[in-house]
């Protein structure tokens, strides 16, 4: 999604009032439960929220400068600052170490990644198809990617061919050193 993102594919910036602010809070808690602790750490009541509407209907949400989530139609998706900072509080999946160059690279991942040894994916029931998930690596401290799932994590085990993540956000891609500066 943001492999070829710059300065250019902005259209408009404009702050955010505080009442779209609650929303946004009460939104991002709804999908991801775990954050309900932490929200008004990672948005406090006196930040300088920013939207950025870009092309192909990208929304990127600033708080004080750093970009810390984005929205693609109705979903909001953290970036991987956001997601460095409260790593526990969403759904994840690891990949072997021999995936982590092609990941890094921005290459969606295939099924056989997330299912050898060294990666690990989640216990019954899992996720289900569509869900954003963060990409963890194995022996790495940081999460590499977020993505959303081409099938069911149970589908992935079973079928354990194709692709397995689509890929939408990476460490080193445009959005990861995006800055308004």
């Amino acid at each position: 999604m943001f492999k070829k993102f710059s300065k250019e594919d902005i259209h408009s910036r404009s702050k955010v009032k505080s009442s779209i602010q609650r929303t946004l809070k009460s939104k991002l808690v709804a999908q991801y439960p775990a954050l309900e602790p932490v929200i008004d750490e990672l948005i406090p009541k006196k930040s300088h929220i920013e939207l950025i509407k870009c092309e192909d209907k990208i929304q990127l949400y600033t708080v004080d400068g750093e970009v810390l989530f984005f929205q693609k139609f109705d979903e909001l998706i953290p970036s991987l600052r956001l997601v460095h900072k409260f790593p526990q509080a969403y759904p994840t999946v690891q990949v072997d170490r021999g995936a982590i160059k092609f990941v890094i690279s921005g290459a969606n991942i295939m099924c056989p990644g997330l299912t050898s040894a060294g990666a690990k994916l989640p216990d019954a029931p899992g996720y289900e198809k569509d869900s954003i998930v963060i990409i963890n690596a194995e022996n790495k401290d940081h999460a590499l990617a977020i993505g959303k799932l081409l099938m069911s994590t149970e589908n992935i085990k079973s079928i354990n061919k194709g692709h397995g993540v689509e890929l939408i956000h990476h460490l080193g891609d445009p959005l990861w050193s995006f800055n308004l500066d």
